[in-house]
């Protein structure tokens, strides 16, 4: 399994901000601790651009779960960190993620698809134990018809979540951010249509995952 990657939005080693204030010891560690992250084969993950103004510190990666040459799903994950709290989060943390993969027309169609895939992102937290609050966001599926040059391609459809939630912190303030980052990518094959991977942290999440995406035409 590879360790995960990312970057954050204060100095190049994190122990420094770009004003010259030194970064708390707690988001150095929930930063650290997503950078050793062992993370399934399946999933490919990059360093991104934290956005720069939703917290004082941020950390982002971006992450694909890959099969040959296709990309099955894809996604964003971004850690905030405020020192003083936030009243929306209630916490120090905020965990902020958008995930997306195409679907067959037929799956896309199922009015209870939305349900299901906020019940995969909150099913993986829990599967693996974790504790989180506020957790909020929203389910999309667009699709895309092809005419004109184009016509010979299939219809697509693409779902997409967008959501965060806050974990709980634990020792020293800091929570479990590399449980966090391991349940995301559960997610992330979750929807690309990956089975589990046997073991305990897969105990209880049963539910049926979608089938891969069909190879681009």
């Amino acid at each position: 399994m590879a360790a995960a990657q990312g970057r954050t939005s204060d100095g190049a080693d994190g122990r420094e901000a770009a004003d010259g204030t030194t970064v708390p010891i707690s988001f150095r560690q929930a930063v650290d601790a997503l950078r050793t992250a062992r993370l399934r084969p399946e999933i490919e993950v990059d360093e991104t651009r934290p956005p720069q103004r939703l917290a004082p510190y941020a950390y982002a990666v971006e992450a694909a779960v890959v099969d040959g040459e296709d990309d099955l799903a894809d996604g964003r994950l971004v850690l905030l960190h405020d020192p003083a709290g936030h009243d929306a989060w209630q916490g120090t943390f905020r965990l902020v993620t958008l995930v997306r993969a195409e679907l067959e027309p037929e799956m896309a169609a199922d009015p209870l698809l939305p349900e299901v895939c906020w019940s995969w992102l909150t099913g993986a937290l829990e599967a693996r134990g974790l504790s989180y609050g506020e957790a909020s966001g929203t389910v999309t599926r667009a699709g895309s018809h092809y005419f004109g040059g184009l016509a010979e391609r299939l219809p697509a459809t693409q779902i997409e979540i967008r959501a965060s939630w806050t974990p709980r912190e634990g020792l020293g303030g800091v929570p479990d951010t590399a449980g966090h980052l391991a349940a995301w990518c559960d997610l992330l094959c979750q929807i690309a249509g990956l089975p589990p991977v046997s073991g305990p942290t897969e105990a209880g999440s049963g539910v049926v995952t979608l089938p891969q995406r069909r190879d681009p035409r």
